[in-house]
């Protein structure tokens, strides 16, 4: 993180200072662990204590100690949490909110009406919510591309003197596709779009996570992620973040966070940094799991199709699989699937006793948390793009699988599929 405060922000104290200096050269995993989580300047406490406080006494007028003013512009809780989420993801600056939709909504406020936004055909439904039922009545325009299987056809049909932004996920949400970062940054360089200037590349890099893929060094310029999700690890909090290098859009993102004030709380913040201490432990076994569910899914014949970067081989091959194996560390957590119909039932209906018969899979919206869930996303997290382009099929179900034994987990599918 930068020493200099930028305007509209806290100033930065010789302490807050302390936590920032994370050596970049470490390895993923010992940033985890040590990334804004020095042991506290005052006291020494390995566990830094929360600052649960909505103001701070200052000197004098207009000399506010440490930098420290009011919580909404700034919290020492928070500051830690972004400068992890800096580190971790390889920028510069970090910003936390309230919410993943919270980060979404304060990105997106950078393209102005008359603008556009490219998306990805293929995205969590809130951000299609944003797009199509808030943004467009501003005058934004949001269109919706195969990134996936072809980008650079898709951004030369695309791109004009109005696009703004450029929003991926990838994996995508909910049929895990990949896309090629670094291919569509490199286009994008070449590009003069909304204001004269190069379209901004951001990347939803929730299902990924830090420890599998760092988007800023393939070209993006902000990458977020729901940090309810494998950030904290523990579904026990609702919070969001951001990370970028490029001062301009970190100088702006922060005054929209303090203008808008969709802030998280500090408790929030604190359950996100504990939950880094064991996210490069979790993501590993997340990803073996998920490869071990995916690929007894995919040994079955009453599967009609499963949706996973790690499979290599077999008719339910990954279509993007060499660029997922180059571009991220692990294939993750997150499995799709269609099951075939079957004994005089439906797909739809063997996906809803499917996800209604599971013992160890809980029937929730959400991922990333310890403990494996399921859902239909069509009737779930993606009800909002029903009847649209991006509809999703009512037979697809998404799994997140959790840490528990890839033996009880694997037992689970198979029954609740046997049964269904």
């Amino acid at each position: 993180m930068t020493d200099q405060p930028l305007p509209d922000r806290p100033a930065t104290g010789d302490g807050a200072d302390q936590h920032q200096h994370t050596d970049p050269a470490w390895h993923p995993e010992t940033l985890t662990v040590h990334a804004g989580l020095a042991p506290d300047e005052l006291t020494g406490a390995v566990a830094p204590p929360i600052y649960q406080t909505a103001t701070f006494a200052q000197e004098g007028v207009g000399r506010p100690r440490g930098g420290w003013e009011y919580a909404r512009t700034g919290n020492p809780t928070r500051a830690r949490l972004e400068q992890a989420i800096a580190a971790l993801e390889g920028g510069t600056h970090g910003l936390a909110f309230a919410s993943g939709s919270a980060t979404t909504s304060v990105i997106a406020t950078l393209a102005l009406p008359t603008e556009r936004i490219l998306c990805v055909n293929d995205v969590y439904g809130g951000t299609f919510r944003l797009f199509e039922r808030v943004l467009r009545d501003t005058g934004v325009d949001a269109s919706y591309h195969d990134f996936a299987g072809d980008p650079m056809g898709e951004l030369d049909r695309a791109l004009d003197a109005r696009t703004r932004l450029v929003w991926l996920e990838t994996p995508t949400n909910p049929h895990l596709r990949v896309i090629d970062i670094a291919a569509i940054g490199q286009r994008l360089a070449k590009h003069a779009g909304a204001r004269g200037e190069r379209p901004i590349l951001v990347v939803d890099n929730t299902f990924a996570s830090p420890l599998s893929q760092q988007p800023l060094k393939l070209g993006a310029d902000i990458v977020f992620h729901s940090a309810t999700k494998y950030l904290s690890g523990h579904s026990d909090t609702i919070s969001g973040v951001l990370a970028t290098s490029r001062d301009d859009l970190y100088e702006r993102l922060s005054f929209l966070q303090n203008a808008i004030g969709a802030v998280p709380g500090p408790m929030d913040c604190f359950l996100v940094l504990r939950g880094l201490r064991t996210l490069a432990l979790r993501i590993e076994r997340h990803s073996a799991n998920g490869q071990a569910v995916a690929e007894a899914l995919a040994a079955r014949d009453d599967i009609e199709r499963v949706n996973y970067p790690g499979l290599r081989s077999g008719r339910h091959a990954h279509p993007s699989a060499d660029l997922a194996a180059r571009q991220m560390r692990y294939p993750g957590g997150m499995v799709s699937f269609v099951p075939a119909a079957r004994d005089g039932r439906s797909a739809d209906e063997r996906a809803r006793n499917f996800v209604e018969g599971t013992r160890i899979f809980v029937l929730a919206e959400s991922l990333g948390g310890v403990e494996s869930l399921c859902e239909i996303p069509a009737v779930m997290t993606h009800g909002s793009v029903a009847n649209s382009p991006l509809e999703v099929s009512t037979a697809l179900v998404r799994l997140s699988v959790g840490v528990e034994n890839v033996d009880d987990l694997i037992g689970d599918v198979t029954q609740a599929l046997d049964r269904a």
